[in-house]
């Protein structure tokens, strides 16, 4: 995996025939909402305005203002090689232009955003589904961690999902998430109030704590590998089809192999495989 050299390099890595960096122009925009509109929409029945059902994209107010991480495979078509997976990062600086964050239409991030250090919201993550392996996630965890160096970034956060939206159905997973990943108050979100489901389902030593984990979807568990802690309550998403949490990541206490492999990103060495 290489990593262009220089501190004002661009965001660049390579792991075989796939390439990530950020998504350059509008052609290369629309393509990764194509992408998500086919995994949110198409896969797991988000419901779509008029608008994007028309052109068959995911999009809103925040794409312009945001980076976009974009997988692309150059084996496929080295010419036009198409986008695979995609992750869309926000920064406060980026956010302040914009007016808020995303995450702020469900939760309360005041105790996030106190002083004035910078922070990167994560969001609409997605992977075309033959895609869905170690090498692909593992290209975009390492996009994450050197986006996040190269910016200075002192805190992760975003929301993160679980399908369908019926909160008894995932009771145990989210009763562990609340007793063993809940955030220390000083940096818990809390969902709006208005919008706020309990995430006490179960007692703790009523279910087992491992198989809860392992019933997680992956991107969750990524985030808990990362050291990644949870907000207070969840949400119900009915246009995403998504009972969605509040995910808070400190870059300087990631955990577990992901870890490794960011630290090595922080490095000023210009290769690693």
């Amino acid at each position: 995996m290489r990593v262009a050299p220089g501190k004002d390099r661009t965001i660049r890595l390579t792991a075989g025939p796939l390439e990530l960096r950020l998504a350059e122009g509008p052609e290369e925009l629309e393509a990764a909402q194509r992408l998500r509109y086919d995994v949110f929409y198409n896969e797991r029945g988000a419901i779509p305005s008029p608008e994007m059902r028309a052109a068959q994209r995911d999009f809103d107010a925040f794409d312009e203002g945001c980076d976009h991480l974009v997988v692309l495979d150059t084996e496929a078509d080295p010419d036009n090689p198409p986008i695979v997976g995609t992750y869309r990062l926000l920064r406060r600086d980026m956010a302040a232009k914009l007016g808020k964050f995303y995450t702020q239409d469900e939760y309360s991030i005041r105790r996030l955003l106190r002083g004035k250090q910078q922070v990167l919201e994560l969001g609409r993550s997605c992977v075309a589904p033959a895609y869905r392996r170690a090498m692909t996630m593992n290209l975009l965890w390492r996009g994450v961690g050197l986006y996040a160096h190269v910016h200075g970034v002192k805190l992760m956060f975003g929301c993160a999902s679980f399908h369908g939206i019926d909160p008894k159905a995932i009771g145990v997973e989210l009763s562990y998430l609340r007793h063993y990943h809940l955030a220390p108050l000083r940096l818990r979100p809390k969902a709006r109030r208005k919008r706020y489901i309990n995430m006490n389902w179960h007692e703790p030593g009523s279910y087992d704590p491992k198989a809860a984990r392992a019933a997680l979807p992956p991107l969750i568990k990524g985030y808990l590998r990362m050291g990644g802690l949870i907000g207070d309550g969840a949400v119900i998403d009915e246009q995403f089809n998504t009972i969605d949490i509040c995910i808070v990541v400190r870059p300087d206490r990631l955990a577990g192999p992901v870890a490794r492999q960011f630290t090595v990103l922080g490095k000023d060495s210009p290769t690693q495989s």
